[in-house]
């Protein structure tokens, strides 16, 4: 949520930061500002309500030269989403000013405390408190900006990546974590910090990712420089990005989502390579392979994520236990590290994230850590912090996504924890060796499968100028298919705003049936497999009452076909591998009837990609 951009170096800052702006625009924001320190040393700061242009366009005319600055955009938590609470936020001095993501939870205290020594406030924002009371040590301890920073965060309680500026060191940045991402690009004679490194890697492949409790000090002309809270230096490791600029545009693709739907068959290829050995039937997860004991005399699995992710997790369970008859358990993060659960050392918790930057699935890892739980990541952002604090795990390897909805990276996720069970299974001797290589010869059809799949897209656009009416949908499924009607329910609500539920098949009777009328669309996944004719009855109970059907049938279905008012049809695969191929119409579905709608598909309302504060 939110992100951060900064810039010091020998090029104009502002071209930069806007830029940067631009790439973190998929994170979710409701305003933007930028800060300069101009070639006078003058603190230039700039805000503005809505999108990164409205923040052009009021910086238009105006004096945004300066080799060092700032940026921002603001996911409101404390205030409104206005210009007076945008970032960055200024001191009472006009000496300073500051961008945090993150929230500082005892800033009412603090705002007193500061109130009663003559401070006065513009914002309602907690950020603000934190500038003030960096200036307020500052000036009465007349204290160099660093000792200062570090005095104020000693104070603070809460989670926060900030950057500030002093007008009177206009070749500084000074830069602190704590519980939210933060990245230092290196480049020559120049730095760049951001949220993540999408508006980095244009300019540099070397990052440093900083760590809980550091503090970086930027400056020209000098080496970065690392230090914690108590002013022990601490070491700076240079990273490799993995990204091109390339994956962070929309290749021709109207809109990023879309474009990761099809980049599917090729990212679910890049999740099994060198992983998956077809001539030999061979799957190979060397973080299970270099933690087998922990694994293997596990009592149990519990999965810890948030939105799409534990919907992977759902299908992660039946995964697990089919093919290794080991205990799964399932649960939201932001429940899990609030209701005291058991833990033991015999636990195996999997976190997943598609950022690794999820604050209450951080949290959730941190509590499973300090009960003795072994912890497995499976993350997507490479060097995030979920990886970092976790004891072992695997990358989905699907790229970035920056489309707010998830796409690529639940189907990632889905084949990353369909290899976590065959290698398991396989080592615990609980899958036979016929379905094993069975399975691993379906699994390598799956990207031609989707390919399949996305031939569709046209007729699912048609399809989709139907439902622009709708206030409800209803989705169904079983088994295997039953997170998948959670997932397309998802996807419809979070970018068309349509209301929609998802059901496993058989509890409509038990409720939900009562609101199917004529005017209620019902997508129901329908193919092939061993609960096909248990389906077939939910279809007839839907359509007696006059539902809209939606159906997803394989090539050769001839009863649901009859049945249904519409058909999406699917290529035949293995039950288990169902939900890597039935989940891509469903985001076609979702992703056509917002564009319908008139929708901001990439960026919508409220939502943020990585959810980084309570």
């Amino acid at each position: 949520m939110c992100g951060i951009v900064g810039y010091i170096g020998s090029k104009q800052a502002y071209p930069i930061l806007i830029k940067g702006l631009k790439r973190l625009e998929y994170r979710g924001y409701d305003s933007a500002g930028v800060g300069l320190i101009s070639h006078e040393s003058k603190l230039n700061v700039y805000k503005a309500k809505g999108k990164v242009s409205n923040l052009e366009d009021t910086a238009s005319q105006k004096d945004t030269s300066g080799h060092t600055g700032i940026a921002h955009t603001r996911w409101a938590t404390h205030g409104e989403p206005c210009q007076a609470n945008a970032h960055p936020h200024l001191s009472q001095s006009g000496n300073l000013a500051l961008v945090h993501n993150g929230i500082i939870e005892n800033y009412a205290t603090l705002r007193e405390q500061l109130q009663e020594k003559g401070y006065t406030f513009k914002s309602s924002t907690d950020t603000e408190v934190l500038v003030q009371l960096i200036d307020y040590f500052q000036t009465t301890y007349d204290t160099e900006l660093l000792e200062a920073i570090q005095m104020a965060l000693h104070k603070v309680v809460g989670a926060y990546a900030i950057a500030v500026l002093d007008r009177r060191h206009p070749g500084q940045i000074i830069a602190a974590r704590k519980s939210s991402p933060l990245v230092i690009g290196v480049g020559t004679d120049e730095f760049f910090l951001a949220s993540d490194a999408t508006p980095i890697v244009e300019y540099t492949d070397k990052v440093v990712y900083l760590q809980d409790g550091e503090i970086a000090i930027l400056e020209n002309g000098k080496p970065l420089k690392l230090v914690n809270l108590d002013n022990e230096t601490q070491p700076a490791e240079i990273k490799k990005v993995d990204m091109n600029i390339g994956q962070l545009e929309k290749g021709g693709f109207p809109h990023f989502m879309l474009k990761e739907i099809f980049e599917q068959p090729e990212c679910i290829n890049d999740c099994m390579r060198g992983r998956i050995n077809g001539t030999l039937h061979e799957v190979t997860l060397s973080a299970v392979n270099d933690h087998k004991e922990q694994l293997l005399n596990a009592q149990r699995f519990v999965i810890v994520a948030c939105g799409t992710s534990w919907h992977a997790g759902l299908i992660g369970k039946q995964l697990i236990e089919t093919f290794c008859r080991i205990p799964v358990e399932v649960e939201y993060a932001s429940e899990f590290r609030y209701r005291n659960p058991v833990l033991t050392n015999r636990d195996v918790v999997i976190a997943i994230s598609q950022s690794g930057e999820t604050a209450d699935t951080l949290a959730a890892v941190e509590l499973a850590k300090s009960q003795g739980a072994f912890v497995y990541g499976i993350c997507n952002a490479v060097g995030s912090s979920i990886p970092r604090i976790t004891d072992s795990g695997s990358y989905i390897h699907v790229g970035p996504e920056i489309g707010v909805a998830s796409t690529k990276a639940f189907t990632g996720q889905v084949t990353v924890l369909t290899m976590f069970a065959l290698t398991l299974g396989k080592e615990k001797g609980e899958i036979s060796t016929a379905d094993y290589n069975r399975i691993i010869d379906e699994l390598l059809q799956i990207p031609e499968k989707i390919t399949e799949v996305l031939k569709q897209n046209e007729s699912i656009a048609s399809l989709s100028r139907i439902f622009t009416y709708a206030h409800n949908f209803l989705y169904l499924g079983r088994g295997y298919s039953y997170p998948v009607a959670l997932e397309g329910a998802l996807k419809l609500k979070e970018i068309s705003y349509i209301h929609a539920e998802g059901y496993p098949a058989a509890e409509m009777k038990h409720g939900p049936i009562a609101l199917v009328d004529t005017e209620m669309p019902v997508v129901v996944i329908a193919t092939q497999n061993a609960m096909y004719e248990k389906i077939v009855s939910n279809v007839q109970e839907t359509k007696a009452r006059k539902g809209h059907i939606i159906a997803l049938i394989n090539k050769q279905d001839t009863v649901i076909r009859k049945i249904a008012d519409e058909c999406i049809e699917i290529p035949e695969t293995l039950e288990c591998l169902e939900p890597l191929v039935t989940t891509i119409p469903l985001q076609l579905l979702a992703y056509h009837i917002a564009v319908c709608k008139g929708k901001d598909v990439d960026q919508p309302r409220n939502l943020a990609k990585s959810v980084t504060v309570e």
